[in-house]
């Protein structure tokens, strides 16, 4: 997405949700999501197989003893 396609939707979505957004603050919105795509651009560039992914090897710890849930 282009720079300015970017700052289109920070007002889009700003507007959509009842945001106020004045202009030097959805500039700095659009200059920081710009930089979060640009981030996951590189990581969709790098050559990860599925071990690389933690994600799987997560389990959770149980709750202590004496704190369970209702």
């Amino acid at each position: 997405m282009k720079d300015g396609g970017i700052l289109a939707y920070v007002r889009a979505s700003a507007g959509l949700l009842d945001i106020p957004l004045d202009e030097g603050r959805a500039r700095r919105v659009a200059g920081h999501l710009a930089r979060t795509a640009a981030m996951a651009a590189l990581l969709e560039d790098a050559a990860l197989g599925v071990e690389d992914e933690p994600a799987a090897l997560y389990c959770p710890a149980p709750f202590p003893a004496g704190t369970e849930q209702p």
